[in-house]
């Protein structure tokens, strides 16, 4: 007995009339969106705003245009469709199902879009966080519920506000000292997790002069609204080194000083104790490195064994593996595939401790 075949559901004037309506109304929107004043709405005060924000036009045209047709088609087939009083109680509605055709777009559609959103993505945020660091090193340090900062030069940490100097790069290394916490500023359209044992790294340059509200994005615990009290104050050359020098000298001879950052010059290796190394690198370094076989990777690649490993007789940035190229990753941090090593003014590491370090691991065999 041979199957009935049921009808094709054919759209009719009113679908197509619906649509240009749609159509219509999308262009409109995507028109507003790709011109809308962002800055205005949100001053901006930094060189990567304005890529930031055309990343935001972008996804709020595109995803208006998308709600005008889901909603837009959703309502007409409401109404398009909608049970007759002639039809019968148990009636069945519209069945489609198998139209390949229908199924093809709903698909390759979203999919493009997510394509596109994923390039210019990726690509804003190399252009922010992979450009060459040769500016202001800080570092914020996110506690419960305040933030500390710490300068270079300046011995312990600074509480309340950060300054640094416009129109010159600024890289903010980023951490916590007991839970989840979020450094955000608005204005300068940048934002990074605050996670204890890790360091991440905003980078970018302010160029306007002012103080800028520090916001906490991360629920952190019941004050967590009182984190949004301090500043990042942004300064002309002149009154930033006069503030520098201010906290240089008050902090001079602070109890709890941190490690002064070394000259950069090359680091005198032969009175590293690998005990004290041991300890530091329990403190700085498990996070992200475990003490096994180079292939063994946390964050970084294990470093046991690292100077007398022939499997692996080069270190990540390529040179050999020796007990000075080590200091030398230390001092000046390191960048590529595998990630980001804070240097040694974000480790908050003192020439010391680098030789402390080079000690313990040349003593793993």
């Amino acid at each position: 007995m041979a199957v009935k075949q049921e009808a094709p559901v054919r759209v009719d004037r009113n679908f197509w009339i619906v649509t240009l309506v749609l159509a219509l109304l999308s262009v409109a929107a995507v028109a507003y969106w790709m011109n809308a004043p962002v800055a205005k709405w949100l001053p901006a005060a930094s060189d990567s705003a304005e890529d930031v924000d055309d990343l935001f036009r972008f996804m709020a045209a595109s995803g208006s245009a998308l709600m005008i047709y889901v909603l837009g088609y959703l309502l007409y087939f409401v109404i398009a469709f909608r049970a007759k009083k002639t039809d019968a109680p148990n009636a069945i509605g519209v069945q489609v199902h198998d139209n390949h055709t229908l199924e093809f777009w709903w698909t390759i559609v979203p999919a493009v879009f997510v394509v596109i959103l994923s390039i210019l993505s990726v690509k804003i945020w190399f252009g922010i966080q992979l450009q060459p660091s040769n500016g202001l090193v800080v570092e914020a340090i996110g506690h419960q519920w305040y933030y500390s900062f710490r300068a270079p030069g300046v011995n312990g940490e600074i509480p309340n506000e950060i300054h640094v100097p416009v129109n010159k790069q600024v890289t903010i290394d980023v951490t916590s000292t007991d839970v989840i916490h979020s450094f955000w500023i608005p204005q300068f359209r940048v934002k990074a997790d605050m996670v204890p044992g890790l360091v991440n790294t905003i980078r970018f340059t302010p160029n306007t002069v002012g103080r800028y509200q520090i916001i906490c994005a991360e629920f952190c615990g019941t004050q967590h609204g009182e984190m949004n009290k301090q500043y990042f104050v942004v300064d002309p050359p002149a009154t930033f080194a006069t503030w520098l020098k201010g906290w240089q000298i008050k902090n001079a001879n602070v109890s709890d000083a941190l490690p002064k950052a070394g000259s950069g010059a090359a680091i005198d290796l032969s009175k590293g104790v690998a005990a004290s190394g041991q300890a530091l690198f329990a403190q700085k370094c498990s996070s992200c490195h475990a003490i096994a076989a180079f292939d063994h990777k946390v964050v970084g690649p294990g470093l046991k064994g690292i100077l007398s490993d022939p499997n692996h007789p080069n270190l990540v940035d390529g040179d050999p593996a020796t007990a000075a190229n080590i200091a030398v990753i230390l001092q000046k941090g390191y960048t590529g595939p595998i990630g980001m090593m804070p240097n040694q003014s974000a480790n908050g590491l003192s020439d010391g401790d680098i030789a402390n370090l080079v000690a313990y691991l040349a003593s793993l065999k």
